[in-house]
């Protein structure tokens, strides 16, 4: 995959066993020491933080675990933070923008930091006729999830964007961690889309 710059900046990473897609929403429970400072630190300098899936290794430091991550992840804001007891954080995020990771590295405190570019946003395409059923049709299920009270999708809502469908549809989708992974990598959004509309028409969501 290519960056859209050649230029690199040093981006503070947070392996997750979950994959952020633009526009996404990702609510996080922090309580580890380097993750804790690594949120004040954003907070503080208004600063966002990369979230990169783990193809190996687990979200809490454990001594002797081999770690590998994905190379393409995606850049995180801070919505806001919530401290309900001490030494505990609850922060809400946004995903911006997709990166590729070209090194990283482990700071003696445990942080994950890369040296990452920004790859290019989705284009502004509308989902084509054939596909304006996987949009209707996730209307209808944040429509469905509002009236259960546990809709976690972001507005505003953009019905006309083949990108932004087919990632919410990524998000809510019973799928693999790698699966969702290889969509978000996706550069084009009417494939990223076409492959969800062939998902949900396989089990009857679309028709």
């Amino acid at each position: 995959m290519t960056a859209s710059s050649s230029s690199t900046r040093e981006l503070p990473l947070f392996p997750l066993q979950s994959v952020l897609f633009p526009d996404g929403l990702l609510s996080l429970k922090v309580f580890e020491a380097r993750y804790l400072d690594l949120i004040g630190t954003c907070m503080r300098e208004q600063r966002p933080f990369g979230v990169v899936a783990l193809k190996r290794g687990q979200e809490v430091k454990r001594a002797g675990d081999a770690v590998e991550l994905e190379t393409i992840g995606c850049q995180a804001e801070l919505i806001d933070v919530d401290s309900p007891q001490s030494g505990i954080l609850q922060v809400r995020c946004r995903g911006t923008v997709r990166f590729e990771t070209h090194a990283s590295r482990q700071q003696p405190n445990g942080l994950w930091v890369g040296d990452v570019s920004d790859l290019p946003g989705d284009e502004a395409v509308l989902p084509t006729e054939e596909l304006v059923g996987t949009a209707k049709g996730l209307a209808n299920a944040i429509a469905a999830l509002k009236r259960q009270g546990v809709v976690h999708i972001l507005e505003p809502y953009r019905f006309e964007s083949a990108g932004w469908v087919a990632n919410r549809w990524c998000e809510l989708l019973p799928i693999s961690i790698t699966a969702k992974q290889k969509l978000m990598e996706l550069p084009d959004p009417l494939v990223r889309l076409k492959l969800v509309d062939e998902f949900l028409r396989s089990k009857g969501v679309v028709t």
